[in-house]
């Protein structure tokens, strides 16, 4: 029999590593974010998921601490769909999806986990990346880790300012 050693999710789920704050806003401080920020713009960041659905799985998000999509100037829409966009495209050339899920759950009846700063999550996919381990287990394997992940993925969000 195999193992699946992942000790690093027990604080996860013991939620003894959630942070005070908004992880967005601490991100733009440069506060937190365990060095998983890869692009800061003028409008909108993007930085890997901590606890990703798969490798790759980018979080898009306005600067301003916004709840909902309504709030948003058209400025700040176009930069953030812009932001996504450009996450898709590192992907696409880094990890050589399948295809994607691209999306926004607003509220936590939607399944926001952090529903008072509104983001984007940008999964890429792969045919079977759904197995047994997510079926049988609630187990996701993410044969990556997630800094080598943002060493990969880094250079393409250089250009954000």
């Amino acid at each position: 029999m195999d193992n699946l050693w992942a000790p690093w999710r027990m604080s996860y789920i013991l939620e003894e590593d959630k942070p005070e704050g908004c992880i967005f806003c601490m991100a733009i401080d440069g506060k937190g974010a365990d060095g998983l920020v890869l692009g800061v713009g003028r409008l909108s960041l993007v930085m890997m998921n901590k606890y990703p659905y798969n490798n790759g799985h980018l979080l898009v998000a306005p600067k301003r601490h916004l709840p909902n999509m309504d709030q948003l100037t058209s400025e700040e829409m176009t930069d953030l769909l812009s932001t996504v966009r450009l996450a898709v495209g590192a992907l696409k050339q880094v990890m050589n999806p399948e295809g994607f899920n691209v999306g926004l759950n607003l509220g936590r009846v939607a399944g926001a986990g952090i529903e008072e700063h509104m983001h984007f999550h940008v999964v890429p996919r792969w045919g079977g990346d759904t197995n047994f381990m997510t079926v049988f287990g609630d187990i996701r394997v993410i044969p990556e880790h997630i800094k080598a992940t943002r060493e990969k993925l880094k250079p393409f969000f250089a250009g954000m300012k």
